[in-house]
């Protein structure tokens, strides 16, 4: 017996097929803008900042110099030197006072003779003595030091204390956002665009320049001064913040 086929069944099973093939493969008559995220229009602005603050501390480097015939003879009397050098910085309260430790070295000279080898003379021992003190005390300092067994002042390097960066830091970002907002603002505002909000933020660390350095000579030998006129100048703090607005 022959079955009978109801068209209206097959329809509806071609028109799920359908359905389902394009359900599986995307195809839709749904307008393709329709679901895709706007794109967001923003500006981009870098601020900077900068904070000038007065270097109130000297780094000071020191040293005890001694040349003899024999190696006892100059460690004995750089030991004493430095001895007597680091009893008076301490009883001054200086800052960060470290001694690196003798340095022994032999002295040549040339012979007379044709084959020109070297005799050895003597001895050089030295050792350098660094710390810390107030801009306004260090002259005086200088010549105390040198009084007391110091050969020679290497170099001081100026700064300002921990608390003075710390301060100037935070001053340099917030220089530094202000300037960000307001040439944006300038930006938006020359185009007849409107800010919405801040999308991002980046901040760059706030960056010292390296401290100045005056290099002081001292001869025993000249009885030259240590102290002369010293000019400290001012620590450079600068830092950038970068903005991303949308409008």
């Amino acid at each position: 017996m022959r079955r009978k086929i109801n068209p209206l069944a097959i329809s509806y099973k071609g028109l799920a097929l359908s359905l389902a093939i394009s359900s599986l493969f995307g195809f839709s008559s749904i307008d393709p803008a329709i679901g895709e995220p706007e794109l967001l229009r923003t500006l981009t602005v870098t601020g900077q900042g900068i904070k000038r603050i007065p270097n109130s501390l000297a780094q000071v480097r020191t040293g005890v110099e001694v040349t003899g015939k024999t190696p006892a003879e100059v460690q004995q009397e750089v030991a004493k030197r430095t001895s007597a050098v680091a009893n008076l910085l301490r009883s001054k309260n200086v800052k960060q006072l470290q001694t690196t430790g003798v340095r022994l070295n032999p002295n040549y000279e040339r012979s007379s003779e044709p084959s020109s080898q070297r005799v050895l003379t003597g001895y050089t021992a030295t050792n350098t003595v660094s710390f810390d003190i107030s801009v306004e005390k260090v002259s005086t300092l200088l010549d105390e030091i040198v009084k007391a067994g110091a050969s020679r002042v290497d170099g001081i390097s100026f700064t300002a204390t921990p608390k003075a960066i710390s301060t100037a830091k935070k001053e340099a970002l917030r220089k530094a956002s202000i300037d960000a907002r307001e040439k944006a603002d300038v930006v938006l505002n020359t185009l007849n665009l409107s800010s919405e909000e801040i999308v991002n933020i980046e901040v760059d660390g706030a960056s010292i320049r390296s401290p100045n350095y005056s290099a002081l000579e001292y001869s025993r030998e000249t009885n030259a001064t240590a102290s002369e006129d010293i000019i400290s100048g001012n620590q450079t703090v600068t830092a950038s913040v970068t903005l991303q607005i949308s409008y």
